[in-house]
């Protein structure tokens, strides 16, 4: 009768998880990073400030901003707030997941905007923050030295471009 009882009883070493722990991973998984830039993505679409998205949906703008780094997971009911809240289905957050679309074998890459890319991340982010604190009249200033520059840029390269080698470019464009 105790033979029984021995065997009906689990032993404690049973019960206890033996072996090595799991590993916990300290980079995000893949998809939690697609979902957080999508996050970004649509919010700066739709022009939303993280702190506006945020107070729509109850949370910091810290949060918001681990969710949109993949710091933090986002939850399927606080993915839904932000969804309806940016006037989005939810799904719009796994457009373009690999192994997403049930009609395609090879995923296809979203076409990526890099200007929005920029904006989503934290040096545009930055960026945006001290333009924001200039006053009108400077902020305009700025926009029309960064088109200046960017013009100057591009006759740059298509001189550079256009230049054959062993031949000294003009002299507006030497450095002595």
């Amino acid at each position: 009768m105790e033979d029984r009882k021995a065997l009906l009883k689990p032993q404690r070493s049973v019960l206890l998880r033996t072996g090595p722990k799991p590993k916990i991973e300290s980079d995000p998984h893949p998809a939690d990073q697609h979902v957080g830039r999508q996050i970004a993505t649509v919010r700066v679409q739709s022009d939303v400030s993280q702190a506006q998205l945020a107070r729509s949906i109850g949370i910091s703008f810290q949060q918001l901003q681990k969710y949109e780094n993949a710091r933090n997971r986002v939850s399927a009911s606080m993915l839904y707030e932000i969804a309806t809240s940016l006037d989005v289905p939810v799904s719009r957050f796994f457009d373009g997941l690999p192994g997403n679309d049930e009609t395609c074998i090879e995923a296809r890459p979203l076409p990526v905007d890099e200007r929005l890319d920029f904006i989503a991340s934290a040096e545009g982010r930055r960026l945006i923050e001290g333009l924001v604190h200039l006053p009108p009249r400077v902020r305009g200033r700025v926009s029309s030295l960064i088109a200046a520059l960017g013009e100057e840029l591009a006759l740059l390269d298509t001189k550079a471009d256009s230049e054959t080698p062993g031949e000294s470019p003009p002299a507006e464009c030497r450095t002595f």
